[in-house]
């Protein structure tokens, strides 16, 4: 009878529905090739699409891997359709799904940070790729003027700022390159013995061709360096929050990452945000995080 129910248009009680929504996760997986059994459809029922954090756990209860994304379900599929080696483990490992909503992708990647050093779950520590494998760092070429490049991170060097891929970075820097009026050449975006395109085009001053003097073209590099560095004093760096009527809290306080929180999006009071920020540990991976959001941001 219930069977008959599940297909009958005209029936749409809350677990007719649910089903419903499970046998179309069902045959979509068949039809993709990747069919998921009845454990991990009903561990995947009652999962949030949000932001935030998710744990897999073995039958034993055993924290096995933490992840982050901005849509929690839609990345717990990507697992499960995986046939890599780690995600088919995980598979066959997995008894309970748990997850955290946390509004804003950067409070979610900070939360990650702090809980996978914390656990250390198997399937993190196994993996061998990071969250940012490239940096933007700065030297000083023949001529005097400061070279801003993307490479791969290198953990015996300090990137000014972090990318999760060499094309993340590049696109960055021809923002930073054009936003701050930088030369195109200097910088490895151009190749030209010449002068680049950029100064063709009235928007590069001349560096490429030394037409501009080192000292003032490497002020405006260091204007932009000094714009990644973390603020002095009480700053709270305000984000998405979990609920429609939440503010998520980012807490930097001279210089220091201190921790995040959420409060009341009307609040306006530093009192009432320091009271709700949970303070965590400032660390290299925190800092580049923090980093990252800050060159994102409109005025980065």
């Amino acid at each position: 009878m219930f069977e008959r129910s599940l297909f009958n248009p005209f029936v749409s009680t809350p677990q007719v529905m649910c089903k419903r929504v499970l046998v179309f996760l069902f045959l979509h997986f068949e039809i993709s090739g990747h069919t998921m059994d009845q454990k991990i459809l009903s561990l995947l029922e009652n999962v949030s699409n949000a932001v935030g954090v998710y744990f897999l756990y073995d039958k034993d209860d055993r924290l096995i891997y933490i992840g982050k994304s901005k849509h929690i379900r839609t990345r717990l599929i990507q697992h499960f359709k995986s046939d890599a080696y780690r995600e088919v483990r995980i598979r066959e490992e997995l008894a309970r799904i748990d997850y955290e909503v946390m509004g804003d992708e950067t409070i979610a990647l900070l939360h990650e940070s702090d809980l996978i050093k914390l656990h250390q779950p198997k399937y993190n520590r196994a993996l061998r790729k990071t969250k940012f494998s490239y940096g933007l760092y700065m030297r000083t070429d023949a001529c005097g003027y400061y070279s801003l490049y993307v490479d791969k991170i290198d953990p015996l060097k300090n990137e000014i700022v972090s990318f999760s891929s060499f094309r993340e970075g590049k696109e960055r820097l021809f923002a930073i390159t054009e936003r701050y009026q930088l030369c195109q050449k200097i910088n490895g975006l151009y190749n030209t013995k010449g002068s680049c395109f950029q100064y063709q085009l009235k928007a590069c001053n001349g560096a490429c061709i030394n037409k501009e003097k080192p000292l003032f073209y490497n002020e405006r590099v260091n204007l932009f360096v000094q714009t990644t560095e973390l603020p002095l004093g009480d700053q709270f760096i305000e984000v998405e929050g979990r609920q429609e009527d939440e503010k998520g809290l980012i807490f930097i306080k001279d210089g220091t990452y201190k921790g995040f929180g959420y409060c009341k999006k009307t609040s306006k009071s530093k009192n009432v945000y320091l009271k709700n920020i949970v303070l965590k540990e400032d660390n290299r991976d925190s800092r580049r995080i923090v980093k990252r959001l800050l060159l994102q941001m409109p005025n980065g």
